[in-house]
């Protein structure tokens, strides 16, 4: 069984035992975290939400703060100089602890 949820902004297919990483959620490591927007979820009936599945929730279990790896920017301009910069995304590691339709 697996679902598609929608996590500040952003759509992720989930099943039961995966870990994905998600923008930065102000929740500490080892919370659990219930989300309520639930899009589809997959089974012997599948459920489609319009826009969401009325009673479906996806749980799940913070395991991780952290920083993504680092981006180089090279900005040029003709002629005139080059700069460099790097940037570091913060996100949050969640594992799905279960789905409930």
């Amino acid at each position: 069984m697996y679902g598609v949820v929608e996590i500040k902004g952003h759509q992720y297919k989930v099943k039961e035992g995966d870990i994905v990483d998600v923008q930065r959620m102000d929740d500490e490591v080892g919370t659990k975290v219930e989300l309520d927007r639930v899009l589809f979820v997959s089974g012997d009936t599948p459920k489609v939400g319009t826009p969401l599945v009325e009673g479906a929730k996806v749980t799940a279990e913070v395991i991780r703060q952290a920083r993504s790896r680092k981006i180089i920017i090279m900005k040029r301009s003709p002629g005139t100089y080059r700069k460099k910069n790097g940037h570091r995304q913060y996100y949050t590691a969640l594992k799905i602890t279960g789905i409930k339709a």
